[in-house]
């Protein structure tokens, strides 16, 4: 129903594509559906919170994806990041957004005879999803847009008017887990699981794996990547670290974590058991200059990636790796340990929002927070090569389901209930059929 010459999709989120607007999985979720989209021949285009320094307006693929960096004059006054100054961009967003992409986006593209779905992305925009449906209403144009809102966590649900929300859009989530918590506040989403790029799947050299592990030079090669945050069980990684060593298994850790405060404890917490922490601050832009590096810091336990870490480089980490600790306490999805599974890694995950994991098949599923968990796990990968390589045939076989083309497929099946619930009126029955009602 929704074809690509008919249909314009404009995402929004706080988090984007740029470095400064990145910090957690949103980011790159948003960066590579919107990617997708414009791939499959949809219009598209995603406003966020963006790097002040770079251009307002930017477009990519031939044109048919636009990036729009919003609250640049806010995000000048605050350099550190996108949450530098967050409810003064969520104040602007709501107050400056709706107007705009209702003269210059929605209302043109209408015009041109095509169907708008308008995506938002978490707490910072439920707010403004129900202001852009006021505005829709009000311009007589609701009935020829489908509003959607997507839950990847449950970061300040509490600040949600979810009477208000689940009003004026559709609500979605990323997996059965985040459903059930969703329940909790009374709504019912739909759910529409994360995915990955196609170009995930690509092969990793072989011979660039062979140089990250000769320059690790140990059995076991551990990688974690994600925010310094209780959830994530940074303390269980960094104590399995200093229990292997103890077992006589030669270990080493790369990390790289946020910028969040709980990453001092979880430094304190190496220093306590013994552990050498090198902080690796030079960035490193390939594998060649990865290798160098890891060679000269030979003497570490933990090299800490403070640098921000090329997303070109992740596929070969993950492949290196013995294991990339994903070990999560709380995961709405798990957006990490797919994509190293689809690089042909050995995925840690934890036993939450990961429904593509099944244990000891294609991944490890770390049911508990003991260290000891991990140790065993990692301690019996090392000691047996086979198990860990059917491990990874199997991972990158299931990754081949949630690539985002796979996933837009099943989006698109979605909206097709979401345009009967919402009475989508379609370009070519516009002058016979009565409007929809606000309520949704």
């Amino acid at each position: 129903m929704l074809e690509p010459d008919q249909t314009t999709f404009i995402l929004l989120s706080f988090e984007g594509p740029d470095i400064y607007s990145q910090a957690g999985g949103l980011g790159v979720r948003v960066k590579e559906l919107s990617r997708a989209l414009a791939e499959r021949g949809f219009n598209t285009h995603l406003f966020f919170v963006g790097d002040p320094t770079l251009p307002a307006d930017e477009s990519a693929l031939d044109g048919r994806l636009w990036l729009h960096r919003w609250s640049q004059w806010i995000s000048r006054y605050h350099p550190v990041g996108v949450y530098d100054g967050e409810n003064d961009k969520v104040a602007d967003i709501n107050q400056s957004l709706p107007d705009t992409l209702l003269a210059k986006y929605i209302r043109p593209a209408i015009e041109r005879g095509q169907t708008v779905v308008i995506l938002g992305e978490e707490w910072h925009i439920a707010h403004v999803m129900t202001l852009i449906s006021d505005a829709l209403y009000f311009a007589g144009l609701r009935d020829r847009c489908l509003l959607l809102w997507n839950a990847n966590n449950h970061f300040a649900f509490h600040r949600i008017n979810w009477g208000q929300l689940g009003f004026t859009t559709t609500l979605m989530t990323v997996s059965r887990y985040m459903k059930h918590i969703m329940w909790r506040w009374g709504v019912n989403p739909i759910v529409v699981p994360n995915g990955i790029p196609s170009s995930m799947m690509a092969r990793v050299s072989q011979a660039q794996v062979r140089a990250v592990r000769s320059a690790v030079n140990v059995p076991a090669l551990l990688f974690k990547i994600g925010r310094f945050s209780p959830d994530k069980r940074w303390h269980q990684a960094i104590t399995a670290v200093a229990q292997l060593k103890a077992r006589g298994v030669g270990t080493r850790l790369l990390m790289r974590g946020g910028l969040e405060p709980f990453g001092g404890e979880v430094l304190r917490l190496a220093a306590q058991l013994g552990l050498k922490v090198v902080p690796l601050a030079n960035r490193m832009d390939d594998v060649p200059s990865l290798v160098r590096t890891l060679k000269d810091n030979a003497d570490a336990d933990i090299w800490n990636l403070t640098a921000f870490l090329p997303d070109d480089l992740l596929p070969v980490l993950y492949a290196s790796a013995t294991a990339t600790l994903a070990n999560s306490g709380h995961e709405p999805f798990g957006l990490v340990g797919l994509e190293a599974m689809a690089s042909g890694g050995v995925a840690f995950v934890g036993a939450t929002g990961e429904e593509y994991a099944e244990p000891f098949k294609n991944a490890i599923v770390i049911e508990t927070e003991e260290a000891a968990e991990i140790v065993a796990y990692v301690a019996h990968l090392a000691e047996h090569p086979e198990n860990a390589r059917n491990l990874r045939i199997a991972a990158q076989r299931t990754a081949r389901d949630y690539t985002w083309q796979r996933v837009i497929d099943i989006l698109l099946q979605r909206l097709e209930f979401v345009a009967l619930k919402q009475g989508l009126r379609l370009p070519d029955s516009a002058s016979s059929s009565p409007p929809a009602s606000a309520g949704l």
